[in-house]
């Protein structure tokens, strides 16, 4: 390769990537000053099609208790794009959060303090397009962190990454489901002083005492997840409608949305 063009080339990288970081800089906003609107962005035709269709649906409402949106459907406030090596587009289209899909990764990251214990998480997700994880939730418990993977392995592995050192495909929390591209699902996450719980619709896919446990995320990338954050891998994702609520006693009763 001509050293002059792989040098021009570096420098062009170097300085898109530097307007990337600024433009997804971090923004405090629970409390915090308004910001501008991110503009939007066009998608591909089709899946701009699908985003369309998603954003016209009705978001279900959320169970009772004191929720605080994380997502105002209108910018990136409170996040900032997760520097991932050769990661995807984050993009708003229609009020929802769009993570373009990575090589392999993509995500956001929380830029607002997050509690480790007695909290609350709930969104709608959805895959846009690929085969493999729409949705790694990335999420502190006490002193340590953890993700929840949805859809991983080729497309349908559930479960806690990382529990004792074993991954979302080798430990007691795996399941498989079948999920539909172009469908919202609503995910909830639950942690208190005694358990991880965690909800696909109503369906229960967590259910975890914690003592005694080790919680890590997985090595690798998505350690820059930490310590609240979402992405997915060689995928493209849709959230909306992000939620956080504390749970005032640890051993309450779920109540469904």
């Amino acid at each position: 390769m001509n050293r002059c063009y792989f040098m021009t080339g570096v420098l062009a990288l170097t300085i898109l990537g530097g307007c990337a970081r600024q433009r997804y800089a971090a923004a405090p906003v629970l409390p915090g000053e308004p910001r501008p609107p991110l503009p939007e962005v066009t998608a591909p035709p089709a899946e701009a099609a699908l985003l369309s269709l998603a954003a016209a649906q009705p978001v279900q409402p959320f169970g009772p208790g004191a929720w605080r949106d994380l997502f105002d459907g209108q910018s990136l406030q409170g996040w900032r794009q997760t520097p991932f090596d050769e990661g995807g587009r984050v993009y708003l289209t229609n009020g929802l959060l769009v993570l373009e899909r990575g090589t392999p990764f993509v995500g956001v990251n929380a830029t607002n303090p997050i509690p480790s214990l007695n909290y609350e998480v709930a969104f709608d997700a959805m895959r846009v397009a690929g085969e493999d994880f729409f949705c790694g939730l990335t999420f502190p418990v006490r002193d340590m962190h953890c993700s929840l993977i949805v859809g991983g392995w080729g497309g349908g592995i559930v479960g806690l990454s990382n529990v004792d050192g074993n991954n979302a495909s080798e430990n007691e929390t795996t399941h498989y489901i079948s999920f539909e591209t172009g469908r919202w699902y609503r995910i909830r996450l639950r942690v208190t002083e005694q358990k991880i719980e965690a909800w696909i619709e109503q369906k229960k896919v967590v259910d975890l005492p914690i003592a005694g446990r080790g919680f890590e995320v997985r090595f690798g990338e998505i350690m820059l997840s930490k310590p609240f954050g979402l992405c997915s891998w060689d995928t493209s994702a849709a959230y909306r409608a992000i939620k956080i609520r504390e749970v005032n006693t640890a051993d309450a009763p779920m109540r469904a949305p």
